[in-house]
């Protein structure tokens, strides 16, 4: 009775280190693919009064693609819109924030709004104008809203060289 017990408990064991094992690989294949196709940086993204949450981050031609880091999906958990985006200042991370993101990160505050842009994003990252709708979660009721995204120095230049090089009039409203 004893050995059918240990073979039991052996075999649950091996089920759940395959189980591990099949999770681990999906999650590295889905990363893989993200990464695939270019203009992918490693990103932490925060919504006001939220927390802190690791993910990807991939430049579309229009579009600012999130993925969390830890997951299944093939669809990006935010799609933040370059016409909507602006960065509004950056900062070095706090103590407690270094702890959840990682050494080496900046924090970008960035702004979504509800209304045209009325400027480019600055390179210096100390300005820029209000952006239109953003985001889908936490987003406020007008489509406006806040976010910080925490990356490397190198992934921020990347970030503003990508807001800066929008198609001529694309932070323009304009109604045809």
């Amino acid at each position: 009775m004893g050995e059918a017990l240990a073979l039991d408990a052996a075999w649950l064991f091996a089920a759940f280190l395959i189980l591990l094992i099949l999770a681990a690989s999906g999650i590295a294949v889905r990363r893989f693919l993200l990464e695939r196709g270019g203009a992918t940086v490693e990103c932490g993204l925060r919504r006001p009064g939220g927390s802190w949450r690791l993910g990807l981050a991939s430049y579309q031609l229009d579009e600012f693609y999130w993925y969390r880091v830890f997951g299944f999906s093939m669809r990006p958990q935010q799609a933040l819109p370059r016409r909507d985006l602006a960065v509004v200042a950056r900062r070095p991370p706090t103590q407690e924030e270094v702890t959840i993101l990682g050494p080496g990160r900046i924090v970008v505050e960035c702004q979504l709004g509800a209304n045209g842009a009325s400027g480019a994003s600055g390179a210096s990252g100390g300005a820029g104008g209000s952006g239109a709708a953003g985001g889908t979660d936490g987003a406020g009721a007008d489509g406006s809203g806040a976010v910080d995204l925490a990356m490397a120095e190198s992934a921020l230049t990347g970030l503003l060289v990508w807001l800066e090089a929008a198609p001529p009039g694309s932070h323009l409203d304009v109604a045809l």
